[in-house]
């Protein structure tokens, strides 16, 4: 139960190249997250400062034929 058999160092060799193999997949990863980080910012910045002109306020609704006339109920 204690020691490593031939399929426990497998499975870590298989995660340590997964992990570390091939032309710094940390730091791409590491790169990609740094870029989603600055387009959150970034996007955070845009909303603090609307470009776009306020809506107009909204409009009263025009008089129904039960407010013209209070005696027809």
């Amino acid at each position: 139960m204690g020691g490593l058999s031939p399929w426990h160092l497998l499975i870590l060799a298989v995660i340590a190249l997964l992990v570390f193999g091939g032309r710094g997949k940390i730091s791409g990863i590491m790169g990609d997250t740094a870029k989603g980080i600055r387009a959150f910012r970034d996007g955070l910045k845009d909303d603090a400062h609307p470009t776009t002109t306020p809506a107009a306020p909204p409009q009263p609704l025009p008089p129904t034929e039960s407010d013209k006339d209070p005696a027809a109920h």
